[in-house]
C-alpha cells in the first residue's frame, strides 16, 4: 500500500531517497497522513537554507479538521521547498508521493536515513 522505494517516520512523514545532485532527499506525508487530516487548505513550510533538526517541527498542515506539525526525519539544511503548495496547498491531498511533497534536504550525516522505517514497518506500525 505504501511506496517500497521511500522510507518513513513514526510522524507519518516520507523519505525518498537518494535525492537530488546536491545529496538532498525529498520529504512528504503519506496516504494514511493526509487521509486522516482532511482536505488540507494552507501548507506552512521551512525556509531554504534554515538548518533543520531531526524529530522537530519544522512546518505546519492546516486542514479542515486540525492543525498539524510537520516534522523533519533528518538533520541537516533545507534544500528546497515545493512553492507550488502556496497556491494549491490541496496537492498534499491529491498527490502526497508526487507533486505535494514538502521540501527537500541534505541530511548532515546520510547514515541517519538508514534509521527510518521501511514501507512494510510502516505499515506494522499502522495495524
Amino acid at each position: 500500500m505504501y511506496p517500497e522505494d521511500l522510507k518513513y517516520t513514526a510522524e507519518h512523514e516520507w523519505v525518498r531517497t537518494p535525492g537530488e545532485a546536491d545529496g538532498s532527499v525529498r520529504v512528504g506525508i503519506t496516504d494514511y497522513a493526509q487521509d486522516q487530516l482532511g482536505d488540507i487548505v494552507f501548507v506552512s513550510l521551512p525556509e531554504v537554507g534554515e538548518a533543520v533538526e531531526a524529530g522537530t517541527p519544522v512546518g505546519e498542515l492546516e486542514s479542515t479538521k486540525s492543525v498539524s506539525d510537520v516534522y523533519v526525519p533528518v538533520s541537516g539544511t533545507v534544500a528546497a521547498r515545493n512553492e507550488a503548495l502556496d497556491a494549491n496547498p490541496e496537492l498534499v491531498n491529491s498527490e502526497p508521493y508526487g507533486e505535494g511533497w514538502l521540501f527537500e534536504v541534505v541530511p548532515a550525516d546520510p547514515a541517519d536515513l538508514d534509521g527510518l522505517l521501511s514501507a512494510t514497518d510502516y505499515q506494522a506500525a499502522l495495524d
